[in-house]
């Protein structure tokens, strides 16, 4: 995976984490220092998942090497279709949380990191173990960056274009998970 890719990827995956970084920051009027903290958890988790997803592709590798390109293009095309799905029917089930509290951070890093761990899997069985760790080093900074910039923006009253925002991160993945199967297929 060419750093471009990485990124690309980190980028896609930190979408959720900027969206809701944004709604905190302006629904609670976080201070810097729990931006930080939530940019810090939002990072730690979204980093922490696709390392654990690629853990979980190496432990099965060996059973599925034969294939492993076709299960790396479905993860992604179901999880990028899913981002796409979910810009056209946003969930509005929003919950008043306390976004402050550390724990609800932690929930919020959670769940905004499910997709990583699907996505990990497919990088546990396309790349080693190096390539892994510094991919997944470069998810966590670059959700830290972006959801310090949703803290940002959140503080200033400026929206996010959470439609089009889902739209181009499925997309991507989509497009990363085709590269991945006519990689291995057809060159």
């Amino acid at each position: 995976m060419t750093f471009v890719e990485l990124f690309l990827v980190a980028l896609a995956l930190c979408v959720d984490s900027l969206v809701v970084s944004t709604a905190s920051s302006f629904k609670s009027k976080m201070p810097l220092r729990k931006g930080v903290l939530m940019a810090v958890t939002f990072g730690f988790f979204q980093g922490l998942f696709p390392l654990l997803g690629a853990l979980l592709g190496v432990a099965f590798k060996a059973y599925v090497e034969a294939v492993d390109h076709w299960i790396a293009f479905f993860l992604l095309l179901v999880v990028g279709s899913r981002m796409i799905w979910e810009a056209f029917h946003p969930n509005d089930d929003e919950k008043h949380l306390d976004v402050t509290r550390f724990a609800v951070m932690c929930l919020l890093g959670i769940a905004t990191s499910i997709d990583a761990f699907v996505v990990g899997i497919g990088f546990g069985l396309n790349y080693t173990f190096s390539q892994t760790l510094l991919t997944v080093f470069v998810i966590g900074v670059v959700t830290f960056a972006v959801s310090m910039l949703g803290w940002s923006l959140g503080k200033r009253n400026i929206p996010v274009p959470e439609k089009a925002a889902n739209i181009i991160a499925g997309l991507t993945l989509i497009g990363l998970g085709t590269y991945t199967l006519i990689e291995h297929t057809l060159l």
